[in-house]
């Protein structure tokens, strides 16, 4: 069924190019577009790259696009960011917002297993396709292009690591009923593991449309498979074809499958109930989950059995399952409508194995998006790329470089002497030495601005590497790995001491997240050799001493980066990548 979805997306993608840098007639486009921040140095780095965005006209004009960071504090999870955009919008719009269609883009991590999203934002992830450049903001806008159309005013609430491609045969999908209204589908029960799971009842589905209206008697958030079985959510496709690539030929069997979870509108009426409880409720000291604490109240099978797992929490509170429990009462009784998408495809990208899967294989959302191994760069046919299984973004790459399959380079300048191994990922970086980046590695450059002076660090990591993980005491360091290495290892031959020192922020969240190991250096090339320096010493058992260094962790690179240097940099290799192609032009 890949043929009709990439149909359609191409067709969204062409509406959506149309309305690029043009104003929106009213009804056409959204009235708000609503990204989350989870800080201020977040919220400035969203509105910098949106403006220059509006500034290039690659977005719809007469629009308010807006981002509302998060209160400081402690973490208050995808729901509490929620319940505290509804009140940064009665703020701005008065009576007003209950007349407008709103897409809210949850954008508040910090993309911990993604890290070239780490800085800039997810929602502004490149994606291999456009010119220019198409990033997720974009994407998402272009697959939602005909709601707002068909839609009540509300609020439609999705993510910014995940992309939901779909086909209707040219039915409308109205979000025009009251309560809570998801889409959902059609999922292995695997899949269903870790996402929210719909039972619905078997006899409201024909299985033979591509868009249908349903009703959800229960919403099961992550549930094991016996409990999919058990609550009545596994449905069977009977007599499914499948082919035997083997024996060639087809087979008959019944295959077991699930309606899953993306996203969710609520109407406004929910809207203004979910912000009465949050003004009620003063200060939110905990982490809501939009999905597990909102959906899973709703319908006439809802239990409260789920509102004691925290198993998803980074953080428990005491608050927690009072809230929980508070949510329950409030949203207990609400409808859930559900609009199955029986020809539709729910796509994550916010892993980097997701990430380079999907950019350099031949999966299925390469095909339907159309995605493309050069994307508005610079790559002689001299460069080696030859099963054009790399996957190069607003790159300028020298002739002589060579690029191996199944990696990604993104907004860099790489010169002649540089190699990089397979399954690996580049990004921001400017290299013009001789570097050998080594298979499954993780590269990336900022620029950072401390006591005022504009420096530069690298991060580098094995794509392998888990950089979420955390321990508690000096005890556990060991278990940190560093491209399977010991981080303790890492430390005898980087002459670095286990210390407090060593780790910012948290001293009981001890991780490569917060580990002080990268050096500062005063250009971006420096930094990028100085890292593989460091690596080639773990690699190779020798010593690389860093104490010389004033050393950065990824938090702190965070919060010193100087995002206007960075959009700086992209906007140089755009401008050489557009003169090249105008003399191209004018050439022929």
């Amino acid at each position: 069924m890949s043929a009709p979805l990439r149909e359609a997306t191409q067709q969204r993608l062409a509406r959506f190019a149309q309305l690029r840098g043009k104003t929106a007639c009213t009804g056409e486009f959204w009235d708000v577009v609503v990204i989350t921040a989870a800080d201020k140095k977040q919220e400035f780095a969203y509105k910098k790259q949106l403006s220059e965005k509006l500034r290039r006209k690659e977005l719809p004009l007469g629009v308010d696009y807006c981002v509302f960071v998060d209160p400081p504090g402690q973490k208050i999870g995808n729901g509490g960011s929620t319940l505290h955009v509804l009140q940064c919008l009665e703020e701005l719009y008065g009576d007003k917002w209950a007349s407008l269609t709103i897409i809210l883009i949850h954008s508040g991590g910090y993309s911990q297993r993604l890290p070239n999203a780490s800085a800039l934002g997810k929602i502004f992830t490149a994606l291999p396709f456009g010119n220019p450049v198409y990033q997720v903001l974009e994407l998402k806008l272009a697959m939602y292009i005909d709601f707002p159309t068909h839609m009540k005013p509300g609020i439609l609430i999705t993510c910014a690591d995940d992309i939901e491609l779909y086909s209707t045969s040219h039915q409308v999908i109205k979000f025009d009923k009251p309560g809570f209204t998801a889409l959902a589908h059609p999922s292995d029960l695997t899949v269903g593991t870790t996402h929210g799971v719909f039972v619905l009842d078997p006899s409201s589905l024909s299985e033979k449309g591509e868009l249908e209206y349903s009703f959800c008697h229960q919403f099961l958030h992550k549930p094991n498979i016996e409990r999919m079985h058990q609550s009545g959510a596994v449905l069977v496709k009977r007599n499914f074809s499948q082919v035997n690539s083997e024996e060639r030929h087809h087979s008959k069997m019944d295959f077991e499958y699930v309606y899953t979870d993306s996203l969710f509108y609520i109407d406004h009426s929910i809207a203004k109930k979910l912000l009465a409880f949050y003004k009620q409720m003063e200060t939110l000291c905990c982490e809501i989950d939009a999905y597990g604490d909102f959906l899973q109240a709703l319908g006439p099978g809802a239990t409260q059995d789920y509102i004691k797992n925290t198993a998803n929490v980074t953080k428990e509170d005491s608050q927690l399952i009072e809230v929980k429990q508070k949510l329950f009462s409030l949203l207990k009784g609400t409808a859930l409508n559900v609009i199955v998408l029986n020809n539709s495809r729910f796509y994550h990208i916010g892993t980097t194995k997701e990430y380079l899967f999907h950019f350099t294989s031949g999966s299925q959302l390469k095909f339907e998006l159309g995605l493309q191994s050069n994307t508005f760069s610079i790559f002689p046919d001299k460069a080696e790329n030859s099963d054009k299984s790399a996957c190069i973004i607003q790159s300028i790459i020298d002739a002589g470089c060579c690029i191996a399959p199944g990696s990604v380079i993104e907004y860099s300048r790489l010169g002649p002497e540089v190699s990089v191994g397979t399954n690996s990922i580049v990004s921001g970086c400017c290299i013009n030495s001789k570097a050998d980046i080594p298979p499954n590695s993780f590269l990336g450059s900022l620029s950072v601005r401390i006591n005022g002076k504009l420096m530069y660090v690298s991060m580098l990591f094995g794509v392998e590497d888990d950089l979420k993980k955390n321990v508690k005491h000096f005890s556990g360091v060991h278990s940190l790995q560093f491209f399977g290495v010991t981080l303790l290892q890492c430390l005898d031959l980087w002459d670095l001491k286990l210390s407090d020192q060593l780790f910012s922020g948290d001293k009981t969240s001890l991780g490569l997240w917060t580990a002080r190991i990268f050096p500062i250096c005063s250009t971006l090339s420096d930094s990028v050799r100085m890292s593989l320096k460091m690596l080639n010493a773990v690699q190779h058992k020798s010593a690389f001493k860093l104490n010389g260094f004033k050393l950065l962790s990824i938090e702190e690179m965070l919060f010193y980066k100087d995002v206007e240097d960075m959009l700086k940099f992209r906007q140089e290799i755009y401008k050489e990548i557009s003169l090249q192609r105008q003399k191209e032009k004018s050439d022929l």
